[in-house]
């Protein structure tokens, strides 16, 4: 009778065990949960994707777009109501005006036990504009024709006109974009630009959806171009004939781009990609005539003709970045003095310029253009040599920090070594040879301003090298004109 009253102890206590051993889990299986819980509530979340932040053309016809960082602790940067009232770049003290804020003022309390000195003031406390680290990106604004993009360092005071008077410094482009990542290409509004002529007789014309001009002769411009006309009387060699009076004259019509790129996904406080720069396509149409004088240097003539400047506004997400862009366009030429030309060219192409960053490769220079010319009248007469250029200086920067230059020169030259006559067709008669050449240079640098995107400082600037390209326009050699047959008598 042993071994019963054994198995049925040993059953009691198998339960008993077993129920405690489900109790037990049941309990560790709560607070196992539980921790887990916790512990995934205070584990970070995994790595958010990296912010695509677009690039467009800020909108025209609102209010001056203003973007703020570093104000709410998160470094992102916010569109902002904020305005800049004034700004003084020498000495970096501006004034931040915002829509009138007012903190809420309790309702005084009507117990009379209460203390009058403990008593709210009833009177609305402005709340304060801005803070000391706070970033503020700015479209142009007074006394900031480039834009402002600058870190408060000191709060002042109130202003007397209103607003709050702060003293910046510069700032970086990577303070506000942060970690985010941009690529674009942003149009150049044909009607923003300033024109200023240098000569007399220049004529502008552009073109713009909805607002459709026209070029001198009538000619449509394609939408978002900008036509320049100039003529202009150059230098005659000393000794010329009257009839040999030189001049160049044509146009110039360009559709300008901004091409901007960032990618906050860099080393430490540096982004790893930046890209600024210009392109666009290209037409122009000139002709060269008479006997240009050489320069007593031997050295071109170049005559700018006219001035172009505009700040075009890219909106990069909520931030609006300033792009400076002047051009200045130039005739120049470079002759002989012996030769006489009546010479004209039809070029079209496109043309791309700038900077590139990467951290493997640091700031390289980027260089191209794809022109392709005809001839449109060849006519040279005596021994010599002679070059003209109907090109443009370009300069890019942002918020008034130059970081590229650009000399893009196409050009027309023609060279003969003894009188000759031809046209675009090949055909003429002549005593020598001769030929014309179209032709592309584009030289240039990278500054050191460009570093404005954060990216480490380069010592020297970088030339962006120098690109030239020339064509066979057309050529004639020296031919015997035949004489007519003798005529037949009865």
């Amino acid at each position: 009778m042993h071994r019963p009253k054994f198995k049925s102890h040993a059953v009691l206590s198998a339960i008993a065990l077993a129920a405690v051993l489900t109790t037990g889990c049941s309990a560790n299986t709560s607070t196992t949960t539980d921790a887990a819980a916790s512990t995934a509530s205070q584990s970070p979340e995994p790595a958010a994707a990296q912010e695509q932040l677009a690039v467009v053309s800020a909108p025209s016809g609102t209010a001056t777009p203003t973007a703020v960082a570093g104000g709410d602790g998160d470094g992102r940067a916010k569109k902002s109501s904020l305005k800049v009232a004034s700004y003084d770049r020498k000495t970096g003290r501006a004034v931040i005006s915002a829509p009138s804020v007012t903190k809420p003022t309790p309702t005084p309390s009507t117990d009379p036990s209460t203390s009058s000195s403990s008593s709210p003031s009833s009177s609305p406390a402005a709340a304060p504009a801005v803070a000391v680290g706070d970033i503020i990106a700015s479209a142009p604004a007074p006394g900031a024709p480039d834009g402002v993009l600058a870190e408060v360092t000191d709060v002042v005071g109130t202003a007397k006109a209103g607003g709050t008077t702060v003293e910046t410094e510069p700032a970086k482009l990577n303070s506000v974009l942060g970690a985010s990542k941009a690529e674009g290409e942003v149009p150049v509004d044909p009607s923003s630009v300033e024109v200023k002529p240098l000569v007399n007789g220049v004529k502008v014309s552009w073109a713009k959806t909805g607002d459709l001009h026209f070029g001198p002769e009538g000619a449509k411009l394609p939408l978002g171009s900008l036509r320049i006309d100039v003529g202009a009387a150059v230098s005659t060699a000393e000794g010329a004939p009257a009839s040999a009076a030189a001049s160049v004259e044509g146009f110039v019509q360009l559709a300008p781009e901004v091409a901007f790129s960032y990618d906050g996904a860099g080393t430490g406080s540096s982004p790893g990609a930046a890209f600024l720069g210009l392109s666009g396509d290209w037409a122009s149409q000139w002709s060269l005539k008479g006997r240009a004088a050489g320069s007593t240097d031997g050295k071109p003539i170049r005559i700018p003709f006219a001035q172009l400047h505009s700040d075009p506004v890219i909106q990069v997400g909520p931030i609006p970045v300033v792009v400076n862009l002047d051009l200045t366009c130039y005739l120049q030429v470079n002759a002989d003095g012996k030769v006489t030309v009546d010479v004209e060219q039809d070029l079209k192409g496109d043309f791309r310029v700038g900077g590139s960053f990467s951290w493997a490769k640091g700031w390289t220079p980027v260089s191209e253009s794809d022109m392709t010319g005809e001839p449109l009248k060849t006519t040279v007469t005596a021994a010599g040599d002679v070059k003209a250029a109907l090109g443009a200086e370009a300069t890019v920067g942002l918020y008034g920090a130059v970081g590229v230059t650009a000399d893009l020169a196409p050009y027309l030259r023609a060279h003969a070594d003894a009188t000759a006559e031809g046209s675009a067709d090949g055909t003429g008669s002549a005593t020598g040879a001769y030929a014309i050449y179209g032709g592309v240079d584009l030289t240039g640098s990278l500054n050191l301003q460009l570093t404005i995107f954060g990216t480490p400082v380069f010592q020297t600037r970088i030339p962006l090298g120098a690109l030239h390209h020339e064509w066979l326009l057309t050529e004639g050699k020296a031919t015997a004109t035949a004489s007519p047959p003798p005529t037949k008598t009865a």
